[in-house]
């Protein structure tokens, strides 16, 4: 049967006048409730009648959850604050540069006006199976219809797929990453902070989310400390169209430079997994080594060890390591050759 298009299935509204209301109402309705920030993602998902929550918590009325503040020489960005803030913001781009590269390239301009850093970050998966209604895993069938000899699979998984071969579409989450942001987390028994890496989930841990959040819980904050602040960015995001597109493959990537060498550094990409993948191996091969080709070189090998890509992605494998590639050496010294 054909799916019944831009036509929202009755819900309950609920909008919030402050975190604890919001809170408080996300533990009374727990499964039944859905969170809605800009509300980008959410009306896709109601319009398309795929999503059928019986209450929709609106956040756009709490004032607390919004606004970029200093904290410990560092930041605290509230979940609400638009993407349009956070590009805007002179303390952004002067300290932690990464972030305002990152969302100053994700969809549009009008999106980035109303779409929310929370939002941009918990983001459910675009696989175009799984927003078409079908019964996949991560709907709770027993198939991947785009991990198939038939699938249509350009955009999907290369690294860490376990059933489910879709990814995480967020341009902001890699650049949380290299941060060392943190992400606050608020339900009815408190508050807990956890590291952005840890933030995210796979497959393997939990099919249905891509987030640790559960039923009850509300992302309220994220944090970035000064560890990096002022250090050398880089960001580079590779999609099919030049403005609204979500990543084919993007990098992040935060490093201290001492005498030509690299002291410290952290790269994440996205695009590739279900989750966005922090490359240990990789910082940890070229910390002390020289900022040069060969460093650059064995870091890209080193990015696609594992990946296994599907009938229509392998060229994400090359993509992949030359992003890897220009964020050691950077764009103007690094080489697309294969």
């Amino acid at each position: 049967m054909a799916i019944v298009r831009d036509i929202m299935p009755a819900f309950e509204l609920f909008q919030p006048a402050t975190t604890d209301d919001a809170v408080g109402l996300l533990a009374k309705y727990g499964r039944d409730a859905w969170v809605m920030g800009g509300g980008l993602d959410t009306f896709d998902w109601l319009k398309d009648r795929i999503k059928r929550p019986s209450v929709v918590v609106d956040l756009s009325q709490v004032n607390d959850l919004t606004g970029i503040r200093p904290m410990g020489g560092g930041l605290e960005i509230g979940a609400l604050t638009t993407l349009t803030e956070i590009v805007r913001n002179p303390v952004v781009k002067e300290k932690f540069g990464l972030l305002h590269q990152a969302a100053e390239l994700v969809a549009s301009p009008q999106i980035r006006n109303q779409g929310t850093i929370g939002g941009n970050v918990s983001q459910d998966a675009r696989c175009w199976y799984y927003r078409g209604g079908w019964k996949c895993y991560r709907a709770g069938g027993n198939i991947c219809f785009a991990d198939t000899p038939s699938a249509i699979n350009r955009e999907h998984a290369i690294l860490d797929a376990d059933r489910c071969v879709a990814v995480n579409p967020s341009d902001t989450a890699p650049a949380l990453i290299a941060l060392e942001a943190q992400m606050v987390i608020r339900n009815r028994k408190g508050e807990r902070v956890v590291e952005a890496e840890d933030y995210f989930i796979g497959p393997a841990t939990d099919i249905t989310r891509m987030t640790i959040l559960k039923p009850g819980d509300l992302l309220t904050a994220i944090r970035i400390p000064d560890k990096w602040a002022g250090a050398t960015f880089y960001f580079e995001k590779v999609r099919d169209r030049q403005v609204w597109d979500f990543p084919l493959v993007n990098v992040a990537s935060a490093a201290v430079y001492s005498g030509g060498n690299i002291e410290r550094i952290r790269i994440a990409v996205n695009g590739v997994a279900a989750h966005p993948v922090r490359l240990k191996a990789v910082e940890d091969a070229v910390r002390g080594k020289p900022r040069n080709a060969a460093t650059a070189d064995m870091a890209g090998q080193l990015a696609i060890q594992g990946a296994e890509p599907l009938r229509y992605n392998g060229y994400k494998v090359p993509l992949l390591r030359n992003l890897v590639k220009r964020s050691i050496r950077g764009v103007e010294e690094a080489t697309w050759a294969s």
